[in-house]
Order: C-alpha cells, then structure tokens, then sequence
C-alpha cells in the first residue's frame, strides 16, 4: 500500500505555530512515529505552503497511490482548485484537520475540499493522520 501525505501551508511551522492549538511536536517527530507504526505502508510526504504545487503532487501521485492524506490547511476553506485537483484523479483522499475546526472561527467552518474526498477526520490532534491510514489499510 502507497499513501501519500500532502500538507499545505504553515504546517512546516508545527511545533512552534501556535502550540496550544497544534501540540508541540513538529511534523517531521511524528511522521517518523506514524511511518513506524505501519512498517508494511509506503508513505511518501509532502508539505507546501504553495497551491499550485499541492495541486502538482495531486496529479502526480493522484493514479499511482493507494491513497492520498490531505491537510489543505487554510486552502480547506478556499481551494476549489484543489476540489478540482482531486476530482480529476483516482486515488481516493481524506481529509485531516488537527484541530477540530468545527469549535473554531466560522469561516473553517466550511470545506471546499470534503465533497472530493472519500472522508474527513479533524479534532485529534496529530493522530488525525494515523486514523486516516487506518482507514486506508482497513478498506484493503
């Protein structure tokens, strides 16, 4: 199994970036834990604070993985580009938020993203992430 990570903007700053919100562990901690957890899942990673090349690794990978993991970041709740993006491949998505952004400001209220993903997993901090590769590994 294939699962490609893809994260959007400000996610390279976890674990410095506004810790009572997002944890005090950097992406990179937990990537390292996640990647061990699944020994028999290849995960590729990938984190831009740029749209167009979301959207680039999208179609890259989007007719090759078995699964794509989305956290959009701020693009969640202005990218129809990204809708777009994932509509166009195959692989199927999941979004993951690390906050719950339903308690949050109004306007992360809304997903331009989630009508093109298989499903949403937000609320649970960074194992958002390993509940979405259980959902992966458990479709199989």
């Amino acid at each position: 199994m294939r699962i490609q990570i893809i994260n959007g903007p400000n996610i390279n700053l976890l674990g410095k970036r506004e810790p009572s919100i997002y944890g005090a562990v950097s992406f990179e901690e937990y990537y390292k834990k996640l990647t061990g957890w699944y020994p028999d899942v290849e995960f590729d990673y990938f984190q831009s604070n740029v749209e167009g090349e979301m959207i680039n690794k999208i179609h890259e990978v989007g007719f090759s993985y078995d699964g794509i993991i989305l956290n959009a970041g701020a693009y969640t709740h202005t990218s129809i580009a990204l809708q777009d993006a994932l509509r166009a491949v195959t692989t199927p998505a999941i979004e993951v938020h690390i906050s719950n952004v339903h308690t949050r400001e109004e306007f992360r209220h809304k997903s331009m993203i989630s009508c093109a993903c298989r499903g949403v997993i937000c609320g649970f901090g960074l194992d958002s992430y390993r509940l979405a590769v259980e959902a992966f590994v458990n479709s199989k």
